[in-house]
């Protein structure tokens, strides 16, 4: 299992997600979830992963030798020539489906079942950033001014705080402390998510990525802010008046 949240806002986009896989209790790994292609001045584009790993791994490289192929054959489309996130987005739902078309028959025959999901986020030109959830069949929808943020993955335990507090008028930092405090509510009640945190913070029409950040179990920051959080939620409960029957 994992965790990812991504944070569609006027100011750009902000991404996160853990580092942990879960093959049993014996078997725990860390792998890198974020994947991001940079054109600087030309295009930005992030992709959070979550679900089979085999499978979520196989879509990143085949996006990434359409890319080293594009040098043979410069019309083939690829994520640095593609003209739009739309696109972008329905280009990855393809490779999805491409993936699919492979390995699903197997895994399905073996009750496992294809499982991986998807969230996109970037900016290609002058089109506002825009952000993508990409489901396992290869079709999506994109986040809006009423639903501003997606996540993937073990996402019930962090969506509350995002529920009542993600506005798209926030500024970067604001919603990287958010999605933080969202890590923080999922870390504590699940264990199969677990640090260190990738976060990116994307600003609108900079057009390259300037601040990433992994963030490990001792960082000060992080815990600063867990502490913070829980005195905040003790002392709001005893100001709340008692249920009275």
């Amino acid at each position: 299992m994992t965790y990812c949240v991504a944070l569609r806002l006027n100011r750009g986009l902000v991404f996160a997600a853990d580092t942990r896989t879960n093959a049993g209790v014996d078997n725990i790994a860390q792998f890198r979830k974020v994947h991001t292609w940079r054109q600087p001045g030309e295009r930005v584009l992030v992709l959070l992963t979550a679900g089979n790993l085999s499978l979520t791994q196989s879509v990143v490289s085949l996006l990434n030798e359409q890319i080293a192929e594009s040098e043979r054959e410069p019309d083939a489309v690829n994520l640095f020539n593609i003209p739009s996130m739309y696109r972008a987005a329905r280009h990855i739902g393809d490779a999805v489906r491409a993936i699919r078309a492979i390995d699903g028959p197997a895994l399905e025959a073996t009750k496992t079942g294809f499982t991986g999901s998807f969230i996109l986020g970037g900016q290609i030109g002058d089109e506002p950033p825009r952000l993508f959830q990409i489901y396992s069949e290869g079709n999506f929808i994109e986040a809006t001014d009423e639903t501003p943020f997606f996540q993937i993955g073990e996402h019930k335990y962090g969506k509350p705080i995002l529920d009542r507090v993600a506005q798209p008028t926030m500024r970067l930092g604001e919603a990287a402390k958010l999605i933080l405090l969202s890590f923080d509510s999922t870390l504590r009640s699940n264990l199969s998510v677990g640090m260190p945190i990738d976060i990116v913070l994307y600003e609108r029409d900079s057009l390259d990525l300037r601040r990433e950040k992994r963030i490990y179990q001792d960082d000060e920051y992080f815990k600063n802010l867990s502490h913070a959080w829980s005195d905040a939620l003790r002392e709001a409960f005893t100001k709340i008046e008692e249920f009275d029957v």
